[in-house]
């Protein structure tokens, strides 16, 4: 259980009343939460989940050092169809569930782990090899970390991208958003849009629906 806020004397509250009612032990101040790393400096406090990804990457079973500079190649476009089926696609599934959990602290990789997700079903030795791809740009970024300061403008900042057509199959676009407190990113997404638009002004629209309800 976390406990948060801004007054110390009612979190001392919260905490002697639980104590009452339950056995508890109380760790201090946070720095570790389901595979999240919490570190707190007098600027404010940074969010990462290197551990997390040094027991993905020991799972993978990676055999080189290999890095790369970005999650996914430029204009991929991956069909179910491509490469041969997986004889056992366990291993598969269980890559991009962790990465899916993983993209908590890491927006960066929100639309690979969106795209690999969708082939979780069927993978092929195509869809593996753009998840290997993903795994070593962790790597080579496993340091970074999303940092929160303390004093921060509170005015709220919203940009929003969209695809036009660019799945093979369907024909369907791709909507992403990430929205800024101040300097802070606070929330972010990608996300397949339910209809095919007829232009990318449409797709745009669409985009910007998705965070204009995200903001409200």
């Amino acid at each position: 259980m976390i406990i948060t806020g801004d007054d110390p004397e009612y979190i001392a509250f919260v905490k002697a009343r639980l104590r009452d009612q339950f056995l508890m032990t109380d760790l201090g101040p946070l720095r570790y939460f389901l595979g999240i790393e919490v570190s707190s400096t007098s600027d404010g406090f940074s969010i990462s989940q290197e551990k997390y990804i040094q027991d993905l990457l020991a799972r993978a079973a990676l055999m080189d050092e290999r890095t790369v500079e970005t999650p996914m190649e430029l204009n991929v476009k991956l069909r179910p169809t491509d490469g041969d089926p997986l004889p056992d696609p366990t291993r598969y599934c269980h890559l991009v569930g962790s990465l899916v959990y993983l993209a908590i602290a890491h927006p960066d990789i929100s639309y690979p782990v969106h795209i690999l997700s969708q082939f979780v079903s069927a993978p092929t030795t195509v869809h593996y090899s753009h998840l290997l791809r993903v795994l070593r740009y962790l790597r080579g970024t496993i340091t970074r970390r999303l940092f929160f300061p303390r004093s921060n403008s509170l005015q709220l900042q919203c940009y929003s991208d969209a695809t036009w057509a660019n799945d093979p199959m369907d024909r369907r676009s791709l909507s992403a958003y990430c929205v800024f407190l101040g300097g802070l990113l606070v929330a972010w997404k990608t996300k397949k849009q339910v209809a095919v638009s007829r232009s990318s002004v449409e797709a745009e629209l669409q985009a910007m629906a998705l965070v204009t309800a995200e903001v409200t």
